[in-house]
This record gives C-alpha cells, sequence and structure tokens, in this order.
C-alpha cells in the first residue's frame, strides 16, 4: 500500500490537504497531512530556534512512523525544501517525491537565497524579501493579508470563502526556515521525481523543454527517465480549487506515469489535465 505525506507551504498547516487526503484514502491508499513545527495547530510550538532543520526532523520522524512499505513525499510551494531534505535522510524508504507548485531545492541553497537569486516575478521577489527583512521580534514572517495574497499568489479556482480560510488559519512563519541552508548528502540521486504545474498564469511543461533544450547542465536531470510530469490547469492552490483531479495526478504519479521530457512530446497530451501551453521563458525555473 502507498502512503501519502503531504506537506503545507508557507504559513500553512496539514489542514490545508484534508480534502486530498480524504480522496486519497477513499481509494485505498494512506494519507498523512504533515504539520509542520510551528504550523497550524502547532504554532504555538514556534520560537527564533525553529529553521529548515526543525522541519526536516518533522518529516524524517513521521517518515519513520509511517508502516507503509511505500512512502510518497508531496511537496506544496516552500514544502519541497524539507521534504528534499528528509528523503535525502531516508532514501531508503521514499519512493518518489511530487512537487506540486514549488521552487526546486538546491544543495547549499535557502529558500530566501533562491528567491533571490531565481525568482522571475520581481514583486513576488520584492515582497518576500521585504516581509522577511521586516520579521516581527525578528524571527516571524507575518503572514500577508487577505489582500495581500489576492495580488500576489494565482488564486484561480479558489472560493471567497477559502481564501478568508487561508487568511485565518495562516501562521506567521520562522525566519530560520527561509534562510537556513538546505544541506544534502546525495540520498536522493535517482530518486524518482514528478513534477506537477500549475498552470494558470503559470509555467509548464514547456517550460522544462525549454530549459533542457537549452543545454544547461542544471537542467539536463529532467530529462531523465525517472522524472515526470504533469499539468494542471488551476492555480496555486490545487488542493482547494480542484482536490479531485489533484488527488488523481498524486495516484498515477505514484504509479510511475507521467510526461517524460526526454521521450518527446507524443505522450503529453495523455498527461496534460485539458490544458495547453506554449513555450515559456527559461528563467522561470523557479516553480515547478
Amino acid at each position: 500500500m502507498t502512503a501519502f505525506v503531504l506537506v503545507p507551504g508557507t504559513h500553512m498547516g496539514g489542514w490545508l490537504w484534508r480534502e486530498v487526503a480524504g480522496r486519497l484514502r477513499q481509494a485505498g491508499s494512506e494519507a498523512y497531512e504533515a504539520t509542520l513545527t510551528g504550523m497550524g495547530d502547532r504554532r504555538h510550538l514556534a520560537g527564533p530556534q525553529t529553521d529548515l532543520e526543525t522541519h526536516i526532523e518533522d518529516l524524517t520522524q513521521l517518515i519513520d512512523h509511517v508502516d507503509a512499505p511505500e512512502v510518497v513525499l508531496v511537496a506544496h510551494c516552500y514544502g519541497s525544501y524539507p521534504v528534499l531534505g528528509a528523503a535525502d535522510r531516508r532514501p531508503e524508504r521514499v519512493s518518489r517525491i511530487v512537487y506540486v507548485n514549488t521552487p526546486l531545492p538546491q544543495d547549499g541553497c535557502s529558500m530566501l537565497g533562491q528567491v533571490r537569486e531565481q525568482m522571475p516575478d520581481e514583486a513576488t521577489r520584492d515582497r518576500m524579501l521585504r516581509a522577511a527583512a521586516e520579521a516581527e521580534d525578528g524571527w516571524r514572517i507575518v503572514p500577508p493579508s487577505l489582500e495581500e495574497s489576492r495580488k500576489a499568489v494565482n488564486t484561480v479556482g479558489v472560493s471567497d470563502d477559502a481564501l478568508v480560510r487561508l487568511n485565518r488559519l495562516a501562521a506567521p512563519q520562522p525566519l530560520g526556515t527561509f534562510t537556513q541552508p538546505l544541506r544534502l548528502a546525495g540520498g536522493t540521486a535517482g530518486m524518482p521525481m514528478t513534477g506537477v504545474f500549475c498552470t494558470a498564469g503559470g509555467p509548464g511543461i514547456a517550460m522544462v523543454e525549454a530549459l533542457v533544450a537549452s543545454g544547461d547542465p542544471r537542467f539536463q536531470e529532467l530529462a531523465e527517465p525517472r522524472w515526470g510530469f504533469f499539468e494542471l490547469a488551476t492555480g496555486h492552490w490545487p488542493m482547494l480549487s480542484c482536490p479531485d483531479e489533484l488527488a488523481e495526478v498524486l495516484r498515477r504519479a505514484a504509479a510511475g506515469e507521467g510526461h517524460r521530457v526526454g521521450a518527446g512530446r507524443q505522450d503529453a497530451g495523455a498527461n496534460r489535465q485539458d490544458v495547453g501551453t506554449g513555450r515559456q521563458d527559461a528563467d522561470r525555473v523557479a516553480a515547478v
């Protein structure tokens, strides 16, 4: 049996994945909605010492307590950093990582460092850097207001009520989770990976093809057979806007499906969720 560990992003708790987790369980899988230290109903546990290493240890402990023989780690947004760190520590337990509209972390880089260097959207980059610089008490990044969220993040498909709930349940993000560099020991080399693009206003599979075709050595691994890709025609919050479709994509990813860039485009249509995209600017690599 496959166990999905669902990891939320910035300011969010495991509650964000509730609908997707329910659908995965109905289909016969196990599902665990991870709430990292300082987030969700664990916000009271946050402190100046809470950092990326804390969140990696949260997930490592969760993986250790899952009995299923096959664990698929699913990351949204910031969640890709602790997910990759935990997979690096428990490669024998993790069968696949699925990145849902996330940055693609790099060894030795912090999330804030990658935002500063790679985020193509200047307005979003400046907002995130300013929020970190103005952290409350020097260590808590205050969640964006409802109005800021509407402007800064693609909310296509999310109801007004759900957006209000997002804002109400958002927790301050400990600064150390953004500034501590990710350190990897090579445990995820060769591990199967899946990228899920939310294409309403964002990049898609065409961007990956452009990056690979550019010849830049940093992106050649994306053409390896271990990488598969899907697209969802929605905004940044697919677990709220299209939980049925996202749950189906996660099940297919766990089964090894997905568009392979190295295999050409003939099978792309079967692995895209009713969307079509043009070739995107290769500089938009910051978001998978």
